[in-house]
């Protein structure tokens, strides 16, 4: 059986034993069905190490573990990926946060776009920034990464576009003149870093391609087909990958 990979905000040392956050003990314990010696894997998001761990006390409301060893992992991308992603309706969006973290996409922000389509209050927001951070650490547990990808704060389009960075900022376009594969760039050295900017459903207005021009973002072509929000942002984060990261 494969050995469960958790998220938890702690800082890991071999040898010592840690209680386990309230998240972790409900899956571990309650979902997972884990008990006494069984093994688990750790990380906590911020090193790109894990920790091997065993289960050595075990309640009803609490558990403990002791880490035994620990492991570099070495899975991340060479290119850094910032996607901005017009928020999209009802499950797509989940499933996009999902998938283009099993990418390798490092950061990722919800943009308020012409025609996202959705309205939150500042409290449902709020919420909804948590639900999709926790969609984040659950990819990254499922995927190997323990590098988990920030999902900021969601913001308007126009001021993701005036944030200053020195990044390749693209742009999907269905007229655009290259693609991502065939774009005439190269990077400077250990500076690999994209923004990706990819529309919600019904996708981006003539003016706000027109604001992503002017703020220097490349139009690029995915191909000749019409894609849904959710298909354009894996694909285009697949050529990204393919041309300049880790993707044979």
């Amino acid at each position: 059986m494969r050995i469960p990979r958790i998220y938890q905000q702690s800082d890991f040392a071999l040898n010592t034993i840690i209680r386990l956050s309230d998240d972790a003990f409900g899956h571990i314990v309650r979902v997972l069905r884990l008990s006494l010696g069984d093994t688990v894997i750790l990380f906590n998001g911020k090193e790109p190490l894990q920790y091997h761990a065993k289960l050595i006390d075990i309640s009803k409301k609490k558990a403990s573990a002791e880490i035994i060893s620990q492991e570099t992992v070495s899975n991340e991308s060479p290119v850094t990926i910032h996607l901005g992603q017009g928020i999209s309706r009802g499950d797509r969006m989940d499933y996009t946060l999902q998938k283009s973290v099993e990418l390798g996409v490092n950061k990722i922000t919800p943009l308020f776009t012409e025609r996202c389509g959705v309205k939150l209050s500042a409290e449902r927001l709020a919420k909804k920034r948590e639900q999709w951070q926790k969609i984040v650490i659950s990819a990254c547990e499922q995927s190997g990464r323990c590098m988990v990808p920030e999902v900021t704060e969601p913001c308007f389009l126009q001021d993701w576009l005036d944030e200053q960075s020195s990044d390749l900022k693209l742009n999907l376009h269905p007229k655009a003149k290259h693609s991502i594969m065939s774009l005439p760039f190269s990077f400077k050295e250990n500076n690999q870093q994209v923004k990706l900017l990819i529309g919600p459903e019904g996708g981006l207005s003539d003016e706000e391609i027109n604001l992503a021009n002017q703020a220097e973002f490349q139009d690029v072509l995915l191909g000749p087909r019409v894609l849904r929000t959710e298909t354009a942002s894996l694909t285009a984060i697949t050529a990204l990958q393919c041309r300049f990261g880790d993707l044979a």
